[in-house]
């Protein structure tokens, strides 16, 4: 069989994006020969393959480590901080922009405090001034950035569009990505928080490898996003995880309890969660109360998403997760009422930097489909420009 030079082409072009795949999925640098065997080729192509893709500038040869006896066998690494993307985070008290590199770790971040009060155009500016610290602290300047991805609370549609916010009367509508894309030349990607938040999860933290899990942001203003099949599931609208909206969850009300408890008297309502925990924590009836009234109305939205989906984890992220110890037992006994089976639960580990750090896994993602699609070319690293 006569094999044509498009087919060989093709076939050193799936040889490459094999090889770059398994070099970042490596948790340390590989051997030739242990590359070869992952990918299937004999030790010869794959001198070929990898000598390509290090004049590409896409993987490097590590130092062998000093002290080994004979001849070291030479080892290669992908090489991630062959490019950087953006992550930001456009909350109601925080404005969170973080640069990573191509494997999704932090090189520097920027951020500005904001508050409810806080215009439309001071919160677009103090993205831009997140944005600038961040390029600052890593060196970087905007044509550098492979790709931007922003979190926002409130509803997010298919076309990066802003069209419910309940906590910021002036922010439906926004176009952030024009914004954005007046800022910075590369491709623009725009998503609501909990599921950026729960994205992370999934690829960084306490859920990593999980392929279908439920998000809840546990806070003042609760939410919750879905993990479906390893994918994050963004729905026909952008809605899904809007459990909240349903009156009959008390979602929109339920931090009231705890903000009502006489373990929180007399304290501003962002205090009072903290102080509530602390007192149940204690063993003071009145805020294990709190904690359970608030408990059981999370639960009666967690309920509907997971007899709908079945997952394997929930994650208990926001700013309540930080008192997990106390909140997660009492969502136990509240979802047993309702559950045929009541998931693992497990508090998020990534804190404050969750949805900023989602929205970089999401930059990434589009970065892989410009780069390593097989319907892509590799050609060498260079940041991929912005479609007018």
């Amino acid at each position: 069989m006569q094999v044509s030079g498009g087919d060989l082409q093709r076939l050193r072009q799936l040889n490459s994006l094999s090889s770059i795949r398994a070099l970042r999925e490596a948790r340390s640098p590989l051997t030739l020969t242990k590359l070869a065997a992952v990918i299937g080729l004999s030790r010869g192509s794959m001198v070929d393959v990898v000598t390509d893709l290090q004049e590409r500038g896409w993987i490097a040869e590590v130092e062998p480590a000093p002290g080994g006896m004979g001849r070291p066998a030479k080892r290669y690494r992908f090489r991630a901080d062959a490019g950087h993307v953006l992550g930001i985070d456009i909350g109601v008290h925080k404005v969170l922009a973080m640069v990573t590199d191509l494997a999704g770790r932090t090189v520097a971040s920027g951020r500005v405090a904001v508050t409810r009060r806080t215009t439309r155009h001071e919160r677009l500016d103090a993205v831009g001034r997140a944005i600038d610290a961040a390029l600052v602290a890593s060196g970087l300047i905007a044509p550098d950035l492979w790709g931007v991805a922003a979190g926002s609370t409130g509803v997010v549609n298919r076309e990066g569009l802003i069209t419910r916010v309940d906590d910021l009367p002036d922010w439906p509508g926004v176009d952030l990505i024009g914004h954005l894309g007046q800022l910075l030349p590369c491709p623009i990607t725009i998503e609501n928080d909990s599921k950026l938040a729960a994205l992370a999860e999934q690829r960084l933290g306490v859920a990593a490898g999980v392929r279908d899990l439920v998000y809840l942001h546990a806070g003042r203003r609760p939410g919750a996003a879905l993990i479906l099949n390893g994918r994050l599931h963004h729905g026909f609208s952008g809605a899904t995880g809007e459990v909240g909206l349903m009156k009959m969850t008390g979602w929109r009300t339920m931090a009231a309890h705890l903000e009502g408890s006489p373990a929180a008297q007399g304290a501003p309502p962002e205090d009072a969660a903290g102080l509530v925990f602390t007192a149940a924590r204690a063993g003071d009836p009145g805020a294990m109360a709190a904690v359970d009234t608030y408990a059981h109305h999370l639960a009666l939205g967690t309920a509907a998403m997971v007899l709908t989906l079945d997952p394997e984890l929930v994650v208990l992220g926001g700013g309540f997760s930080r008192s997990a110890d106390v909140l997660l037992p009492a969502l136990r006994r509240a979802l047993e009422p309702h559950c045929l089976r009541v998931p693992e639960i497990r508090p998020s580990t990534l804190g404050e930097e969750c949805v900023a750090l989602g929205a970089a896994c999401l930059a990434l993602d589009h970065v892989d489909t410009y780069f390593f699609s097989p319907e892509g070319t590799i050609s060498r690293p260079c940041a991929p420009q912005r479609l007018a």
